[in-house]
């Protein structure tokens, strides 16, 4: 993982640098202070429901209050531990003073991007002073101020690691506001290329300044913020009220409590003893591990209802044994990916829950039809894991039954937590987002009282590691929401659907259209965005062709899976690169394989109706 790699002014130890570290401790606390409450209410919210049947709406409130604060906070955490996710395959291979030059550019645009929403930021908190809290009595204002704070300080924190320029600093910054310059010039011509404004910020802007290595979601947020301002006439300040709300979403509070769940499953010797167990029993299998990682996949899929959280509770239990057997680390993320992009149609799954109530068709048709497309796909990525496992793995000798039956036993408490975070969902004991609290309150129980392993000097370090890693992941998801809002209001959806309707072919013609449009829509959008602006346009076409509505749904969901986790657009790809602590370039030589795998699987799903019929 990288941001910029510009390092401080060498000036000594000075008053700068010693306020430069207060900064950092200051900031490190309240993000530690935040996440610990964000634990705590929701801990209150389960017990205050399901044991008193009083439900506290003001939890509700407080804690989506303090989860933007933490997100922004987080996020500027990871500008000053350089946790931003970039790909930097093409700047890598460039000579050193080119590469110079690239690092600068990317720095420009970064300064240039937070410069130009610090202020819509400040209009966005003005906007929300009128609208209040209803059981807080507390302005939004109080929250919406988390944006224009978090992007000045993450502003403070990137310029206080700026170099001092040479030559080629000096080139990337003029090329940058160069072309900015360029690009203002030609804002009349905009104004008249209609939607193929989209082609030229969306595909365009973005692919090209992810190919420069400009961190991922500040990418994303030049590419919109590009379209609104030379193109349009919308404010720039709902920029910022939609990376807001793509932020804050109730479900993504899941994320940062996943992450910290998964350093307490490694810290309290939890990781370890399944580690064990299932080294013991798949051992001596090449690709043993490999197999374990895409079934955990499924295992916790839709427990969170986020594909981040479900991969930040598998990582860090499986990847250091699997580092150890000589599996790389970029292979074991685009593993990761792959399989995330294959389990939104286990249930419960919020994207089907959501197809559901936009088109009608019954949830329990969608839950029942989804369980064997998806498993297709796993059994696609496991011969992969086969074919490659053949020539590469450390094997270890096969256990005895009695060793595999002692560390069975040793390990059950651990292997227990994925059935009790599900059960709570099923029972009502709590939602998607609280049930993460549920872990974090099992892990710290069994580390301490049954496997005697809980390292308190720990708690802290892990805790600012979870609101960096959060923040990075969040802000990527922000910008992408900002950016296809932008898309979606430009009613490119309509144009769409009247031409997929003429496509000749009939129904096979319309299905293959579709899963098309579907991976596209999501390397740019998420799943549920994708569902809720395609899905009453084209359902109803699929219906009147006669195509089985439950089959289209899972088609279309697989389709915007294998998009999502695919570079250099997929949003899921690089959350994956950021949860397994991989740069992204490392996982592209291996992403291929496995997207061609799961290509081979849609296929598969979508020329056989029966896998998903069978269950009907």
């Amino acid at each position: 993982m990288q941001i910029v790699s510009e390092k401080p002014l060498v000036a000594g130890p000075g008053i700068g640098v010693v306020l430069d570290r207060w900064f950092g401790h200051l900031l490190a606390t309240v993000c530690v202070v935040l996440l610990t409450a964000e634990i705590v209410l929701l801990s209150i919210g389960v017990v205050a429901r399901y044991a008193f049947h009083a439900p506290q709406i003001w939890v509700d409130e407080l804690t989506s209050l303090l989860f933007l604060w933490l997100a922004m906070l987080g996020a500027v955490l990871a500008v000053r531990g350089r946790a931003h996710m970039r790909m930097t395959a093409l700047i890598n291979r460039t000579a050193p003073r080119v590469r110079r030059g690239l690092e600068a550019f990317a720095v420009t645009a970064a300064v240039v991007f937070l410069l130009s929403t610090l202020m819509p930021a400040l209009r966005y908190v003005q906007n929300e002073q009128i609208v209040s809290l209803t059981t807080i009595n507390l302005s939004m204002a109080w929250r919406a101020a988390a944006m224009p704070v978090g992007i000045a300080l993450m502003l403070v924190a990137m310029l206080s690691r700026v170099r001092r320029p040479g030559l080629a600093d000096a080139a990337g910054f003029a090329v940058f506001l160069a072309l900015c310059g360029v690009m203002v010039l030609l804002a009349p011509v905009f104004h008249h290329l209609g939607n193929l404004n989209l082609l030229v910020f969306f595909l365009g802007v973005a692919a090209a300044t992810v190919l420069a290595g400009i961190p991922i979601a500040f990418s994303f947020g030049i590419a919109t913020l590009g379209y609104l301002a030379l193109s349009t006439h919308i404010p720039l300040s709902v920029l910022v009220a939609r990376m807001d709300a793509g932020m804050s979403h109730p479900v993504l509070l899941s994320i940062p409590l996943f992450v910290f769940l998964g350093l307490l499953i490694e810290m309290t010797g939890m990781a370890a003893v399944i580690v064990t167990f299932l080294s013991n029993l798949l051992g001596h299998v090449r690709g043993g591990l490999s197999y374990v990682l895409i079934a955990a996949m499924y295992l916790v899929s839709g427990i969170s209802g986020s594909k981040a959280a479900d991969m930040a509770a598998i990582a860090p239990a499986l990847f250091p044994e699997m580092v150890k057997r000589g599996i790389p680390r970029g292979e074991l993320v685009a593993l990761l990916a792959a399989t995330g992009s294959q389990t939104e149609t286990i249930p419960p799954s919020l994207i089907l829950i959501t197809i559901g109530s936009v088109t009608g068709i019954s949830i329990a048709g969608l839950f029942a039809g989804g369980v064997v497309p998806g498993i297709t796909g796993g059994l696609f990525l496991a011969f992969v894991v086969w074919l490659r496992a053949r020539r590469g793995d450390n094997v270890a000798p096969r256990a005895s039954g009695s060793a595999i039956l002692r560390s069975l036993v040793v390990a059950l408490p651990a292997l227990a937590l994925p059935f009790v975070i599900r059960a709570a969902i099923v029972e009502g004991v709590a939602t998607a987002t609280e049930v993460s609290t549920i872990g974090i309150v099992y892990a710290c129980v069994a580390g301490l009282l049954i496997y005697r392993r809980f390292e308190w000097a720990r708690l802290w370090p892990m805790m600012v590691q979870t609101a960096n890693l959060s923040g990075a992941i969040l802000l990527i998801v922000g910008a992408a929401t900002a950016m296809a809002w932008a898309i979606t209001q430009s009613g490119i959806s309509r144009g769409v659907a009247a031409w997929i309707v003429h496509v000749p072919g009939g129904a096979a013609s319309f299905l293959a259209v579709s899963a098309l449009i579907f991976i596209v829509l999501g390397s740019v959008l998420e799943g549920i965005p994708a569902i809720v602006l395609m899905g009453p346009l084209l359902f109803p076409i699929a219906h009147q062709l006669g195509l089985n509505e439950v089959h289209y749904a899972v088609v279309a969901v697989l389709s915007m899976g294998v998009g999502l986790f695919s570079p250099p657009f997929g949003v899921g790809y690089y959350v994956a690169c950021a949860i397994g602590s991989c740069d992204p370039e490392e996982g592209l030589p291996y992403i291929g394989r496995y997207i061609l795998a799961l290509l081979i699987g849609l296929v598969v799903v979508t020329a056989v109706p029966w896998l998903t019929t069978v269950a009907l």
